[in-house]
């Protein structure tokens, strides 16, 4: 349990920001599973971008249970601002601030990881925005630029003295993306040296993970990325084993479906049918990885163009995998 300004995070597990993944539809499901905070997609500060079509969605978040935390990224401290004050008049409640994505795409904006290289512009960026809304601001960072530039105790250390309410870290430069170890070190260095709540983040994929790294690097909480793709019921395994030292049974074949027919619903709702069954690809491919016949039947799923088509055949995988199973038992 841990506080963001006047709200309690009564969980130690957080749903990561990722651009394409965490939309309304898994935020919703993450929570229901027992994720303490969720935190949106990005949303560009520039606000050239915010009448198109995927900012709308993004910024729908205004009916979602509080705390609502919308993360937003750029580099113009008056931009970035603007944006925070946007985004609260749309009902966030918390302002995250991108300053770990490792993406060529934000990089080439001088956005995301690449402010690590500037710490003078984090402080003006982070200054601006903590005192152009009155709710509370986190951020989310790497440990440094490269190994050769790890800053992460500067840039935390920068982010209290601006009033920055949490920091979430992922234990990787921008340089190492996604691979090469993960340095639960850099991120107990920065537990060390602030008193606000510290998030850490990187490969965090199994209960026995999440407690490992909660006890090595003292930090407040983990956050939850990747593993969370397919897998919503990481949370509530994690909180059961942080709460009572034993794993959770894993989810049976009807929960897994009662699970995944709903996520495919709510995905087709939300961005209707053209980009709900083409965005509904990757989650149905995420969850069926693992499940006997899995691969085979996604490359079929993908084929599909029509909503009600993927819906009954995800009803035929399943109807299919339980009598495979009877017969196995």
């Amino acid at each position: 349990m841990f506080n963001i300004g006047p709200y309690q995070i009564k969980r130690k597990t957080v749903l990561a920001p990722m651009a394409g993944v965490t939309d309304l539809p898994f935020r919703q499901l993450c929570r229901e599973m027992g994720a303490g905070l969720v935190v949106s997609e990005m949303v560009a500060a520039d606000p050239s971008t915010w009448s198109s079509r995927k900012s709308r969605l993004r910024i729908q978040f205004a009916d979602e249970p509080a705390p609502r935390s919308v993360q937003i990224a750029g580099y113009d401290p008056l931009m970035m601002a603007e944006a925070a004050r946007f985004n609260v008049r749309q009902g966030a409640e918390i302002i995250d601030i991108n300053m770990g994505c490792p993406a060529k795409k934000v990089l080439r904006k001088a956005a995301g990881s690449a402010l690590l290289q500037h710490p003078d512009l984090v402080r003006d960026i982070l200054h601006a925005v903590v005192e152009s809304v009155d709710v509370p601001v986190t951020l989310k960072i790497r440990t440094g630029w490269d190994r050769q530039n790890r800053n992460a105790v500067t840039i935390a250390k920068i982010a209290e003295d601006a009033g920055i309410a949490a920091l979430a870290i992922h234990g990787r430069t921008r340089a190492c993306r996604f691979v090469k170890e993960v340095e639960y070190d850099s991120i107990a260095d920065v537990v060390s040296a602030v008193s606000m709540p510290v998030i850490a983040n990187g490969d965090i994929t199994s209960p026995e993970k999440a407690l490992a790294v909660l006890q090595h690097t003292g930090a407040a909480a983990v956050m939850i990325g990747r593993a969370a793709q397919g897998n919503p019921w990481i949370f509530q395994q994690i909180n059961h084993f942080l709460d009572s030292g034993e794993l959770a049974a894993k989810p049976s074949i009807e929960e897994s479906q009662r699970v995944m027919c709903r996520h495919l619903l709510a995905l087709h709702e939300f961005y209707g049918e053209i980009a709900g069954v083409r965005i509904a690809r990757k989650h149905i491919g995420w969850y069926v990885n693992s499940l006997t016949g899995g691969k085979a039947f996604a490359q079929q799923f993908n084929k599909i163009e029509n909503h009600l088509e993927q819906q009954d055949l995800l009803q035929q995988f399943f109807h299919s995998t339980n009598i495979y199973q009877e017969q196995a038992a």
